[in-house]
């Protein structure tokens, strides 16, 4: 007999999973369809009207960014600090045992306005929150869901990554990690394989809803570029314990920059400082139009034509990308910060590589691929989780040396910081 219903349960909670899962892939493409269209109208077809298909005229960009600023900025004062950060929203989880779910809505537009006026953030912020949301109300509204919000809101983190950074195996692993350490500092380990099969079975709903979706209407995104080729020779080899350094120190100037930025808002209106962001971002992206959005598009652009450019103007839009993120987030225009990171570490990486070794593409790839797993070793502390994230970008040749700079990186970045949790969430995750 309780064999039985230990089956029955396994089954109702495979069965709401996949049901939450081909929700949240049905969101997640509703959202990216209407950045999509919103970034298109905005930035594509309204410049068009004005200036007859030239050039977009000097002052639209810090007009429609303070524009945008404004909106925010009242947005945020009528209905709260939304987006929250995905480490934000699993220590809500966490410590209340349930997400709010009544402000689903105000969640997902509050993602899409700083995305859609251009700012210098990712996607994940603010859908993890909205798809987390999603599955707290599964647990508490459908009757056979049984009582696993802490489950589901994994399976949010897992499904959102998953379909925003097109790899599944980086919301896998993210989700699986968070479980590690969960189990570490003293929580419930029993059901883990469970929860690792559920993890996959949510995935893959939501990607099938998505592929599904794409199929009839077309793709909003392609996901990450990737490098077609890297090299390791024993001179590329000596050339890793420079570039790991390079990518996590510059890690730790983004936690710094990030408390920096903090202070400074805490020091500010509200709505003053989001229309002063917006401001700030319309004159950079005029000045710098690489540094708008979240880097997807312009690390394919910097593939193609990095060697185009002073090795210091490369090293300086990655190091003004780090600072704008902050700023964005920071002072209200919110939302992730992996696609900027990985954008900024791209570009330190080949700013080094054009410095030492002028001409050799293959050589920057791997320059590439070792700051950014440094720099996102810094940021996720999650190895595995960081390597299927950039296996998106590089070759599988340089999986290995990946996964070990991103291992150092993670466990120096833990030393340091006394390997808690609490830390974590702190310095690198209050988007």
């Amino acid at each position: 007999m309780k064999k039985t219903t230990a089956i029955t349960n396994t089954a109702k909670l495979i069965f709401f999973c996949t049901l939450a899962g081909a929700a949240a892939g049905l969101v997640l493409w509703v959202f990216l369809r209407v950045i999509y269209l919103g970034t298109e109208l905005i930035w594509y077809i309204v410049p068009d009207v004005l200036n007859e298909q030239s050039a977009m005229p000097i002052w639209y960009p810090p007009a429609v960014c303070t524009a945008g600023g404004l909106i925010i900025g009242l947005f945020r004062k009528k209905f709260g600090d939304y987006p929250q950060s995905m480490m934000q929203v699993l220590g809500t989880v966490k410590q209340t045992g349930t997400y709010p779910y009544d402000k689903i809505a105000v969640v997902m537009i509050a993602a899409i306005l700083p995305l859609v006026f251009g700012s210098s953030v990712g996607p994940e912020a603010g859908m993890v929150g909205a798809i987390v949301a999603l599955g707290c109300w599964v647990n508490d509204n459908l009757k056979h869901a049984g009582r696993n919000a802490a489950l589901y809101s994994r399976i949010g983190m897992a499904v959102s990554l998953s379909i925003l950074f097109y790899s599944p195996l980086f919301g896998f692993f993210s989700a699986a990690e968070e479980d590690d350490e969960n189990i570490l500092s003293g929580g419930d380990s029993s059901g883990k394989g469970n929860r690792i099969l559920i993890y996959g079975i949510a995935i893959s709903a939501a990607l099938g809803v998505m592929m599904l979706l794409n199929m009839l209407f077309g793709r909003t995104s392609g996901g990450l570029p990737r490098f077609e080729e890297v090299s390791l020779t024993a001179g590329d080899l000596a050339m890793g314990i420079p570039y790991l350094l390079a990518g996590m120190i510059l890690g730790w100037i983004f936690i710094k920059t990030e408390l920096l930025f903090g202070l400074i808002a805490g020091h500010v209106p509200a709505v003053v400082k989001e229309t002063a962001a917006g401001l700030i971002l319309g004159v950079s992206i005029t000045l710098v139009p690489a540094l708008a959005f979240s880097g997807e598009e312009q690390i394919g652009v910097l593939i193609q034509s990095y060697d185009e450019y002073l090795p210091v103007a490369i090293l300086a839009l990655g190091l003004a990308k780090v600072l704008l993120t902050n700023m964005c987030i920071q002072l209200g225009l919110k939302g992730g910060h992996f696609f900027p990171m990985i954008f900024a570490a791209v570009c330190l990486g080949f700013g080094i590589a054009l410095l030492l070794f002028p001409g050799s593409v293959a050589h920057a790839a791997f320059g590439a691929a070792v700051v950014t797993a440094g720099t996102m070793g810094v940021l996720l502390r999650k190895p595995l989780a960081a390597t299927c994230l950039l296996l998106l970008c590089f070759p599988m040749k340089a999986v290995p040396c990946i996964f070990i700079a991103a291992v150092i990186a993670s466990s120096v970045t833990k030393a340091l910081s006394g390997g808690g949790e609490d830390e974590k969430t702190e310095d690198i995750s209050e988007e």
